[in-house]
């Protein structure tokens, strides 16, 4: 396999959490903005005071500045409670160059979760051009 390919190659990362399916789930969603590091993963930085993220297909999801400009950063793609949510991510980019994200909740037991999430589309932003 070339070097092309195995750089955009989607990004695959889990965790297990100590909580059940539902929790985790709805600890990733609807309490996204509370635990998501806006001063330093965000288009603005400092100046960012929150982000939303939505709970029906085709809402954005939403980072809101300081002086209430707002930039999106993706699309709800897909919502599966508890299972499965899944987006597209291009914050500080145009749409066209989004990838696709997707997170699967899935039961460790009975008080944790595994957490999967996968990133792909990055050929759309990071091109054979531009490695």
């Amino acid at each position: 396999m070339s070097d092309i390919a195995q750089s955009l190659a989607p990004v695959r990362k889990s965790v297990v959490v100590p909580v059940d399916q539902a929790r985790a789930f709805d600890l990733f969603t609807a309490r996204f903005g509370e635990w998501w590091p806006l001063a330093t993963h965000s288009v603005g930085l400092d100046d960012a005071v929150s982000v939303s993220f939505p709970s029906a297909v085709g809402q954005p999801i939403v980072e809101t500045l300081r002086d209430g400009t707002t930039s999106v950063w993706g699309t709800l793609t897909l919502w599966d409670p508890p299972t499965t949510v899944g987006y597209s991510w291009h914050a500080g980019q145009s749409e066209s160059l989004a990838g696709n994200v997707e997170i699967r909740f899935v039961p460790a037991g009975t008080a944790a979760t595994v957490v999967e999430l996968t990133h792909a589309g990055w050929e759309r932003r990071h091109g054979a051009g531009q490695l």
